[in-house]
């Protein structure tokens, strides 16, 4: 199942997203290899990163659910969690 998350992170979290990047990062890159991330990408304001944007396919939504909670932003409390969406999409093909 194709899902779109948007996430923005917790009041006057940079610093906390900066200290997670690089392993979030890292993580984004695996599963983007793995076909389960397709495409992600940070929101920016006032030249500020302030959240992600992902495009993921993930089999089920116990899948989708194991890997946010080892998402280093969401366990290191970047991402706001309370405001957090996913929305079902199916995206147009490549081909």
């Amino acid at each position: 199942m194709q899902y779109l998350i948007i996430a923005y992170d917790n009041d006057n979290s940079l610093d906390k997203r900066l200290e997670a990047r690089e392993a979030h990062v890292e993580g984004a890159k695996k599963l983007m290899a793995e076909g389960k991330i397709i495409e992600a990408g940070a929101l920016i304001e006032e030249d500020q990163m302030v959240g992600s944007t992902l495009f993921v396919d993930f089999e089920n939504d116990d899948e989708l659910n194991e890997w946010l909670e080892s998402e280093p932003y969401v366990t290191n409390n970047v991402w706001n969690m309370d405001e957090f969406q996913i929305v079902p999409v199916k995206l147009l093909s490549k081909d």
